[in-house]
C-alpha cells in the first residue's frame, strides 16, 4: 500500500502529462517533491514520468524551452533541481548542460547594494522571501556537485543578510520583500520593508535554509548560524498557529474578515517543523505535534478524493507578489483577494514534501 506522499504524487501523475509542463517553479517543485517520495519508498513509477516531463524541455546542447537567462528570474532557478538526479539516472550530459545554464544566471544575476539577489530584473533592488528558496537549494548543490566553497559562502550571506533586512523585531517574523531604492510605493521609507508578512513567503524562506543545509559542508563557518536563524524563524511562526493545526494566510491578523487558512505555507511550516526534528537543527519538543496538528488539519479541512480516488487539495493561495501592472500594494486587502485554488502546484509540492517528511519522522 502506498504512503500518502506517493499516492498524492501518483494523483499528480494522472492527470499532468508529458506536454503540459513549462519551465516554471511550481512544476519543478511538484516534480522535485514527487521523486523524493519515490525515491525513499523506491518507487519506479515517477522516474520515468518526471523523465518525460524534463525530456520534451531540454535540447542536446542542455538549452531549456521557454527559458531565457536575460530576464534573471530567480523563479526560473528551482525547477533545475530535478536536473541532478535525471543526470545520476540516466546518465544524459544535457541535464548537466542545463544545470549550468541556470548556473550561469546566478553568476550574473543583478544584486543589490547588500549583496543580495535582485528578484527578477524587472524588480529592480527587490529581495523577496521567495528568491532564497528559488535559487538557494539548486545553488548549493551545484556548488557541492562542483566544490565550490566561495559559493557556498555567498549562499549563507545572502540567508543571513536577507533575515537581517526582513525581520521584524516586534514578532519574529519576515516581512515578504524589501525595496533596497524605497523606490516601490509598497516599500516602507524607513526600512524598506513591504507592509505584510505573507504566510507562503515565510515558509520558502525555512524551507531555503534547511535544504541549503542538506548541502552546506558540516564545519561551514555559518551553518551554526543559519540554525539559529531557523529556530527564531519558526518559533515566531509557532506563536501564529491557529487552534485548528494550519495558519492564516496573512499570519498575524485572525479573525479579520476574508482571511483564510492556507494550505501551502501550513505544509511548509509542518515540513521544516518535522525536518528541523530529523535532522536534529532542533531539540523544541513542540514542533513535532505542532507539525502533526497542522497535517491533520490539511487532511481535515482541505484534502478530498473523487470517485477515481484522485486526490485534490484545496485552500491553496494561487498567487501573491508585489508591484507590477496592475500594481500590488501588498496591502492585506490584496492578499486575501488573490484566487484560492485546488490542485496549485505550490500547495502540492510542499504537501507532498510534508507528508513525507512525517512519514520518516
Amino acid at each position: 500500500m502506498d504512503s500518502l506522499s506517493l499516492k498524492i504524487a501518483k494523483s499528480v501523475k494522472s492527470y499532468y502529462r508529458p506536454g503540459d509542463m513549462k519551465w516554471h517553479y511550481e512544476h519543478g517543485l511538484v516534480l522535485y517533491a514527487s521523486l523524493k517520495a519515490a525515491y525513499y519508498y523506491k518507487d519506479e513509477e515517477i522516474y520515468p514520468w518526471v523523465y518525460a516531463m524534463y525530456d520534451r524541455l531540454i535540447g542536446q546542447d542542455g538549452s531549456i524551452a521557454t527559458y531565457r537567462e536575460g530576464e534573471y528570474n530567480l523563479d526560473q532557478i528551482n525547477a533545475g533541481r530535478a536536473l541532478f538526479e535525471l543526470y545520476d539516472r540516466s546518465k544524459e550530459e544535457r541535464f548537466l548542460k542545463a544545470a549550468d545554464r541556470l548556473k550561469n544566471q546566478l553568476v550574473n544575476q543583478p544584486r543589490c547594494l547588500c549583496g543580495v539577489y535582485w528578484h527578477k530584473e524587472i524588480y529592480p533592488w527587490q529581495i523577496w522571501l521567495d528568491g532564497l528558496y528559488m535559487q538557494g537549494p539548486f545553488n548549493a548543490e551545484y556548488s557541492m556537485r562542483h566544490n565550490d566553497n566561495a559559493t557556498f559562502d555567498d549562499i549563507a550571506y545572502q540567508l543571513l543578510e536577507t533575515h537581517e533586512k526582513l525581520l521584524d523585531k516586534n514578532t519574529g517574523l519576515l516581512y515578504h520583500a524589501f525595496d533596497e531604492s524605497r523606490g516601490q510605493r509598497w516599500s516602507n521609507e524607513i526600512t524598506g520593508c513591504s507592509p505584510h508578512f505573507w504566510s507562503r513567503s515565510i515558509g520558502w524562506y525555512l524551507m531555503a535554509i534547511l535544504d541549503v543545509l542538506d548541502y552546506l559542508p558540516q564545519d561551514h563557518k555559518d551553518r551554526s548560524r543559519l540554525i539559529e536563524v531557523f529556530n527564531s524563524v519558526m518559533e515566531a511562526v509557532l506563536n501564529f498557529q491557529d487552534e485548528s493545526g494550519m495558519w492564516y494566510q496573512v499570519p498575524d491578523e485572525k479573525g479579520r474578515e476574508k482571511n483564510y487558512l492556507e494550505t501551502s505555507a501550513s505544509s511548509m511550516f509542518a515540513y521544516s517543523l518535522f525536518k528541523s526534528v530529523r535532522l536534529g537543527y532542533s531539540n523544541d519538543e513542540s514542533y513535532v505535534p505542532s507539525a502533526r496538528k497542522a497535517m491533520d488539519a490539511i487532511r481535515r479541512i482541505y484534502l478530498s478524493q473523487d470517485e477515481k480516488g484522485i486526490y485534490h487539495l484545496g485552500g491553496i493561495c494561487s498567487v501573491a507578489g508585489l508591484g507590477g501592472n496592475p500594481y500590488r500594494d501588498g496591502s492585506f486587502a490584496y492578499y486575501v483577494k488573490e484566487k484560492i485554488a485546488t490542485d496549485d502546484f505550490k500547495g502540492v509540492g510542499p504537501f507532498i514534501l510534508a507528508c513525507l517528511e512525517e512519514e520518516e519522522s
